[in-house]
């Protein structure tokens, strides 16, 4: 079975951005599964070329995934996110209303028990509130640390619509089965904004609305 061809949304010589689907892994897994999609692999059969990673999205992530297309434009872009000269920016449909319209989450986070705890910092804002069950909320993480807008959105008591590891099994199947979204995670990187690499000029790369977060939108598909 071969998975679909990836939508581009930006193409030059240097580098290429496409809209990753959700359940695709970014690169192979240590521990490959059958049935597994590869995002990176099916980006190089699909333009007949080797790509390097640059970024990584978690596998029930969507949106923008940036690829270069050799060593001297990965370097750049390597050093562009080391330095915070990225912006990124998501959308994320959470469970609850917050009570303020914007705010900054600096808690630190450990990638795993034990391990050291690392600053992190996440901007969030309300774009919009769905209903008293769901707020559709814009995400400008600064640090890009394990699963961070999700563990930072668990602390502000907001976690994001089907999260399963953070937002509880039975309250996602609620959820899932509620809105018609089955077991997606509504949370999808909508845009990158960054300087090429190779010609200097500004990007901004920008994913169109996830299919899912638009059934929760008013007047979406659901």
């Amino acid at each position: 079975m071969f998975a679909s061809p990836l939508t581009i949304l930006f193409q030059d010589e240097w580098i290429v951005a496409v809209d990753k689907p959700a359940g695709q892994l970014v690169h192979p897994a240590q521990t490959p599964q059958e049935g597994d999609e590869v995002t990176m692999k099916i980006l190089r059969d699909q333009i007949g070329q080797q790509v390097h990673v640059i970024h990584r999205l978690d596998r029930p992530t969507s949106g923008v995934l940036l690829f270069a297309k050799e060593k001297n434009a990965a370097r750049g872009l390597h050093q562009a996110f080391e330095k915070h000269e990225v912006t990124k920016v998501y959308w994320a449909v959470a469970n609850g209303s917050p009570d303020r319209d914007s705010w900054v989450c600096e808690e630190p986070i450990q990638k795993e028990a034990g391990a050291v705890a690392r600053t992190a910092e996440t901007t969030f804002r309300v774009l919009q509130r769905l209903n008293e069950e769901l707020t559709l909320m814009e995400a400008l993480p600064k640090t890009g640390r394990f699963h961070q807008i999700r563990r930072h959105l668990v602390h502000a008591g907001y976690p994001i619509v089907g999260d399963y590891r953070y937002a509880g099994e039975a309250n996602c199947d609620a959820l899932g089965l509620k809105l018609g979204i089955g077991t997606r995670m509504l949370l999808q990187a909508k845009s990158l904004r960054f300087v090429h690499p190779v010609t200097n000029a500004g990007l901004l790369i920008e994913a169109p609305v996830d299919p899912a977060i638009e059934t929760c939108l008013p007047g979406g598909k659901a």
